[in-house]
């Protein structure tokens, strides 16, 4: 699949918090019965970081309806920020609402004192105290006024103006998806980066500004939300029932079944008629006698694994791409030697002496050599890039790719972002700034597609894929009056912290964001072929903010 412009749906890439759970639950959390509830002692703080804004800007298109920002918070960040705003608003509503409930109370108080010490006084002579005219009106007056008025403030429901806001905002509160969305993000971020369970939940993370921790509550919801819908709810009075049902459960997934049979065990010695209990002993035993008698024959499976490599012309060195995609990811596996490191030059580039760039030339670094990838340094400034994102954040959608199997718009489970769509007549900056490239690469932009501002949310990513359609796709573009993609511009509008880079897999070739920076490559070779070493992928931003910008430069068809 490929990205094509106008993305409105919306996904979510699966993970699961199991390890998570199972090191908050197992190790921080000491659990102990304590007139039949569950107490929860000995926890020592499990950090995690606030993870950053991930912001990517693809310049790509044709004029196509701008779509408006929809639902699904945890794929962008800059609409996160948004409930950060709503947030700060309802704790002020409701420190309005605390301190009118305050001055309610200091009312009740003081007309409870000042009636404490008159009953006081009239209590020890009655007779005496109402023989005084005016305290005897004064008691009918307190008696049939007062006590009335009293009743209607004790009444007084103080929490409207909140309960308003609340009722208000909370339409544009996150929903179970955004909160999963969210958990699955965390575990994305521990899986792509190989952080240990202690390092997330501390929340240990390089180059973070705000720290932050999850609470051993935290870690049970994160492994719980992702889990729940394979485990049917089963709730008990005592807690450590519940934990033990989604451990064994979390741990089975992450493959140590021994643990996962261990607990399960237990959670029988504490309620042997657990019925799901009982079921997942009886699995677990099968899947471990299935396991023993494959375990006989795993040599043999190996070898012929390796032969099957061998006749498929697979190196001895083959990595799938998921775990080459990753390792680059980490900043491992990149594959420049010394030899072709010499042959990459800096320089400063003209644009085939185009009159804008003779006196103030641009400058130009080669980052890999095949494919090909420059870097254009200082080629964005920041008030451009800040009116740019100005101008995509309300058009914010759920990005989508394009199905060749069914030629329509689909969330995918690999790009999980928001985007916006900007044409050049909109803004003269984005004209601008479209020129500029024209003028630099000598491709007609023209043809190319719109500026596509896509914001990844709370570990978003683009896993591997191509700018350019195969052979097995002759009208991927055909809604787009265009040819197939020449070449890709990729403006990096931010510094980013840790993670973020764009990686190619087939070559071992890792590109890191620079702020006001751009690379640039050929998607296809001269004779219109596309060129598969070009094959990239976004990482997930690990802390910091990611802005990219994709220009798709294209051919015309006639």
């Amino acid at each position: 699949m490929r990205d094509l412009p106008r993305t409105r749906a919306q996904t979510h890439v699966p993970c699961i918090g199991r390890r998570i759970l199972n090191h908050c639950a197992t190790r921080e959390v000491l659990l102990f019965k304590n007139n039949g509830h569950i107490s929860l002692t000995g926890v020592r703080s499990c950090k995690s970081k606030p993870l950053k804004m991930i912001w990517c800007i693809l310049v790509v298109g044709f004029l196509l309806p701008q779509s408006l920002a929809d639902p699904g918070f945890f794929t962008s960040i800059g609409q996160m920020t948004d409930l950060i705003r709503t947030e700060k608003d309802l704790v002020t509503s409701l420190k309005d609402y605390i301190k009118a409930e305050e001055d309610k109370l200091e009312q009740i108080k003081k007309w409870a004192e000042k009636l404490d010490q008159l009953t006081s006084t009239a209590t020890k002579d009655p007779e005496g105290f109402v023989g005084h005219p005016v305290n005897a009106f004064k008691l009918m007056k307190r008696l049939n006024t007062e006590w009335s008025e009293l009743e209607n403030l004790v009444l007084k429901d103080m929490s409207d103006g909140f309960i308003s806001n609340l009722t208000i905002q909370r339409q544009y509160f996150p929903n179970d998806e955004d909160q999963v969305g969210a958990a699955k993000a965390l575990l994305r971020l521990q899986d792509t980066y190989n952080l240990d369970t202690d390092t997330i939940s501390k929340g240990d993370l390089p180059g973070v500004k705000h720290k932050s921790f999850l609470t051993v509550e935290d870690c049970f919801e994160l492994a719980k939300w992702p889990t729940q819908k394979q485990i049917l709810p089963y709730r008990t009075v005592d807690g450590t029932i519940s934990v033990l049902d989604y451990l064994s459960y979390a741990v089975y997934q992450q493959g140590d079944l021994d643990k996962a049979l261990l607990l399960t065990k237990k959670l029988l010695e504490l309620d042997p008629e657990h019925q799901r209990a009982n079921g997942n002993l009886k699995y677990f035993e099968y899947i471990m006698a299935k396991e023993k008698d494959a375990n006989k024959s795993a040599s043999d499976d190996q070898s012929d694994q390796k032969s099957h490599r061998r006749k498929k012309g697979f190196a001895a060195d083959y990595l799938p791409e998921r775990q080459k995609y990753e390792m680059l990811c980490r900043g491992e596996g990149i594959k420049m030697t010394p030899r072709r490191q010499k042959k990459l030059f800096c320089r400063y580039h003209d644009g085939n002496r185009n009159p804008k760039f003779i006196l103030a030339p641009a400058k130009q670094e080669d980052e890999w050599d095949k494919p090909r990838i420059i870097r254009f340094h200082d080629i964005i400034s920041d008030a451009e890039i800040e009116i740019v994102k100005d101008l995509a954040k309300p058009r914010l959608s759920r990005a989508t790719v394009h199905d060749p199997e069914t030629g329509k718009l689909t969330t995918a489970q690999y790009r999980v972002s928001k985007s916006a769509w900007l044409s050049g007549y909109e803004n003269p900056v984005v004209s601008r700034i479209n020129m500029r490239i024209q003028d630099l690469t000598g491709l007609d932009v023209s043809t190319a597609e719109e500026l596509q501002v896509a914001n990844y949310g709370v570990g978003g990513q683009y896993e591997p894929h191509f700018d350019f359609a195969r052979k097995d796709e002759p009208d991927a573009f055909k809604e787009l009056g265009t040819g197939n993609r020449i070449a890709t511009w990729l403006f990096y509008m931010s510094d980013v912290s840790a993670g973020g880079a764009t990686v190619f897999p087939e070559v071992g070739a890792s590109v890191w964001p620079k702020k006001g920076t751009a690379v640039f490559w050929y998607n296809l070779f001269a004779s219109g072929e596309g060129d598969y070493s070009t094959r990239h992928a976004a990482c997930p931003v690990l802390v910091g903010n990611k802005w990219d910008w994709i220009h798709g430069l294209r051919k015309v068809t006639k």
